[in-house]
């Protein structure tokens, strides 16, 4: 007979992590209801690689605004969306991956339209969305947590990752899929899908202040307690 093998400790890990974050950073509000809507959070998603949310999140407006419907963004020229996203870290890049992903909504949905992930699982929604081109495991998590569908899915960026390898909370080169399955698990029951995103930008907040990729200042970072990592840096001094 197999015992069970009991709670996992990591989950009481993220509790107090949490709590910690919330003190140093403070709460942090949802978005607009106009930035939650599945497609805008797609779209933000596919364009927003390696640029600050908020340059992204006024690009996706812009987009909209100029077009009147994600349709017609699908079908504008590429050239045209290059010039639009000239404000994004790699606009060539996001152009393709826009026009690509929107162009096959079109195609499957008729559409630019996800309201049929309602009506799905959170995992099977996530399967469908990374079969879009540009579509992986951080936007397709985002458009089921972040969006109006307030999934209990956690987005991981590269900060949100580095942090939970850094502490042991999931292998120390896990890809961003990989440290989805290891750490979903261990999330709190009690989270919801609004907990879940607060929880992703909090994280993103310590990873671009104290846990940072390079000389990270782990003798002042409010994680050092729960941090295998940190605990051994600051030990070794």
């Amino acid at each position: 007979m197999q015992l069970p093998l009991g709670p996992d400790p990591r989950t009481e890990t993220l509790r107090r992590l949490q709590s910690l974050l919330i003190q140093r950073f403070g709460r942090i509000e949802r978005a607009a209801a106009e930035w939650r809507e599945p497609e805008w959070v797609l779209v933000q998603g596919v364009i927003g690689a390696r640029t600050k949310s908020e340059i992204s999140n006024a690009a996706t407006d812009r987009l909209l605004k100029r077009y009147g419907s994600w349709e017609e963004v699908a079908d504008a020229p590429l050239e045209e969306l290059q010039a639009e996203l000239a404000t994004q870290t790699y606009p060539n890049i996001a152009a393709g991956r826009l026009k690509g992903s929107l162009s096959a909504l079109v195609e499957r949905r008729g559409a630019v339209d996800l309201a049929h992930l309602a009506e799905m699982e959170t995992l099977p929604a996530m399967r469908w969305l990374e079969q879009l081109p540009g579509i992986g495991r951080k936007i397709a998590a985002g458009v089921m947590n972040a969006s109006t569908l307030d999934r209990r899915a956690i987005v991981l960026d590269g900060h949100h990752t580095r942090i939970l390898q850094r502490m042991g909370l999931v292998p120390p080169k896990a890809t961003t899929d990989r440290a989805f399955e290891a750490i979903m698990p261990a999330m709190p029951e009690e989270w919801d899908g609004a907990t879940f995103d607060e929880h992703h930008l909090l994280m993103k907040k310590l990873g671009q202040t104290w846990c940072r990729p390079a000389m990270p200042d782990c003798a002042t970072c409010l994680a050092l307690s729960l941090c295998k990592t940190g605990t051994e840096r600051v030990g070794n001094r």
